[in-house]
């Protein structure tokens, strides 16, 4: 059974669309990130500190980076059985999570990265029918 895959990411939510001769599965996955890597203006903490005290600067920034790896990894284990792996989203998450997989066992099954704004979660699966050329299914219609 094939299965294909289509990813929707960025630094807070990422959409899984799997795509099987049966039919398709949507994953929702969060980063679950409580605190920004960065205050809001950039700035220090306008903590005093005396002269023993050590500040490591890049701290806030170094555990940032390892809850986003925990995150995409996350990510990659739910694409496990993917053939083939389409990456959409808006920002840089992209970038860095493709550069995540280039380090498994799914480096060769990347078939298309992508720049796509917001989407919801069946316009991501639609878009990655489009793009793996598999054809519309119809959409069903809600009482409105």
């Amino acid at each position: 059974m094939t299965i294909n895959a289509g990813v929707w990411i960025d630094h807070h939510k990422a959409v899984v669309v799997l795509l099987t001769d049966d039919g398709e599965d949507t994953l929702q996955i969060l980063s679950d990130r409580d605190t920004p890597a960065h205050t809001p203006s950039g700035a220090r903490v306008k903590n005093s500190y005396t002269p023993n005290d050590f500040v490591a600067e890049d701290k806030l920034e170094r555990r940032a980076t390892s809850h986003l790896n925990k995150y995409y990894d996350e990510v990659i284990a739910s694409l496990r059985n993917a053939d083939a792996i389409l990456v959409l989203g808006p920002g840089e998450a992209k970038g860095e999570f493709t550069k995540r997989i280039e380090g498994t066992k799914l480096k060769g099954r990347i078939a298309h990265v992508g720049t796509v704004d917001k989407m919801m979660d069946r316009e991501i699966a639609a878009h990655v029918r489009q793009l793996l050329g598999l054809g519309s299914r119809p959409a069903k219609s809600t009482p409105g």
